[in-house]
């Protein structure tokens, strides 16, 4: 790994070593293969939504039937996220939910959306992620935030601290759990005598964000970049050219590696696929008045009465979403591609109905000619 934050972490690997240790894009544990017709990997992010009519056991349910329906229809990767104390989110325990996903599937690839580092120890996620690599050999992704995913009373529950929360350490606690993954400690670290167990291959970590800064730490530590752009549209752009910019190469990529995350949902026309997302937005707006809720129902959301500050927020959270019929959704994620230059695309669709979910995913799949 790259030099940095005390823990003297050096390395000689050349470019060439790098993009040389996969035999075969197959092979590689960052880099996915484009399938039909699509320019790049296709891969989902899902959040275990749980509307009105639902139950957190129906959200998880769906979140199975659609790592079991996207393996089948091409995607690459599908990783689940963490928040707390959302009524609207039942993901809360990543390593909990992908051990769940890794038994039901059989050759995609699965992992955190991320973990949110700052609320655990990182020995501990080493162990977890740990265990899971050796359950699932090759298939596990260890994606790392450093946001606290929820609220900040949440946040010192989590953390059993009465006292100011601070992401300051971040960087320390990503290079420790970097060495626990990997026995990177100098000789004279206080850790260099700890191993994590199980130990072995290291699952691949992701730096995540939706702003600059995990931007310019994944390109100087040389890592593979996940930008928030459903969450953070505005930055997209000024993130993936700070990380590109700060690339370092590393034993880990030769060159950057870039994913972006974007809210697509696809139905059988324009205007059905605007009724379905109407409620996630709406979602979105209550959560970012400190309101957090199950999802509204779809009349819910015909219904609402915006007022015109929360209608300017609707449309501008509609206009970075992707929806509509397939070719639309394709004409969409297609011009952000090529926008944004990302190397993948990770769909997410909060949507709670098992049905319109998995069919959504289905005709995005098909669109692509990927089934």
């Amino acid at each position: 790994m790259a030099r940095w934050l005390g823990l003297a972490m050096e390395t000689d690997v050349t470019p060439e070593r790098a993009e040389g240790s996969a035999t075969s894009p197959q092979d590689d544990p960052i880099r996915g293969v484009a399938r039909g017709d699509s320019p790049v990997p296709l891969s989902v992010l899902d959040l275990s939504p749980v509307g009105v009519a639902h139950s957190p056991a129906d959200a998880l349910s769906t979140t199975t039937e659609l790592a079991r329906g996207v393996e089948q229809w091409g995607f690459h990767r599908l990783w689940v996220a963490e928040h707390h104390g959302m009524p609207g989110i039942a993901s809360s325990a990543p390593a909990v939910v992908i051990a769940h996903l890794a038994a039901h599937t059989t050759s995609l690839r699965l992992g955190s959306g991320g973990v949110m580092l700052p609320n655990h120890a990182p020995l501990v996620v080493a162990e977890q992620f740990g265990t899971l690599q050796a359950l699932h050999p090759g298939r596990i992704d260890l994606g790392i935030g450093r946001a606290p995913g929820t609220d900040q009373a949440t946040a010192r529950a989590l953390r059993r601290t009465t006292g100011p929360l601070s992401a300051d350490d971040f960087p320390q606690q990503l290079g420790e759990l970097i060495a626990f993954l990997g026995d990177d400690f100098p000789v004279d670290h206080p850790y260099a005598a700890i191993q994590s167990v199980p130990h072995g291959p290291t699952p691949p970590v992701w730096l995540l964000g939706s702003s600059g800064f995990s931007a310019q730490l994944a390109g100087e530590l040389g890592l593979p970049f996940a930008f928030a752009h459903h969450f953070s549209a505005q930055n997209t752009l000024p993130a993936l050219e700070l990380y590109r910019q700060s690339f370092r190469p590393s034993e880990v990529l030769a060159e950057p590696y870039a994913l972006i995350g974007v809210q697509a949902v696809a139905a059988d026309t324009d205007e059905e696929a605007l009724d379905i997302i109407r409620p996630v937005a709406l979602s979105m707006l209550r959560l970012r008045r400190g309101m957090p809720g199950k999802q509204p129902s779809r009349q819910e959301a015909r219904e609402y009465q915006y007022s015109e500050l929360e209608r300017s927020f609707l449309d501008s959270w509609l206009a970075d979403a992707v929806h509509g019929a397939p070719d639309t959704v394709r004409a969409g994620l297609d011009e952000l591609r090529e926008r944004t230059g990302a190397d993948e695309l990770m769909l997410t669709a909060n949507v709670p109905d098992r049905e319109t979910k998995l069919h959504s995913f289905e005709l995005i799949a098909k669109a692509y000619r990927m089934i």
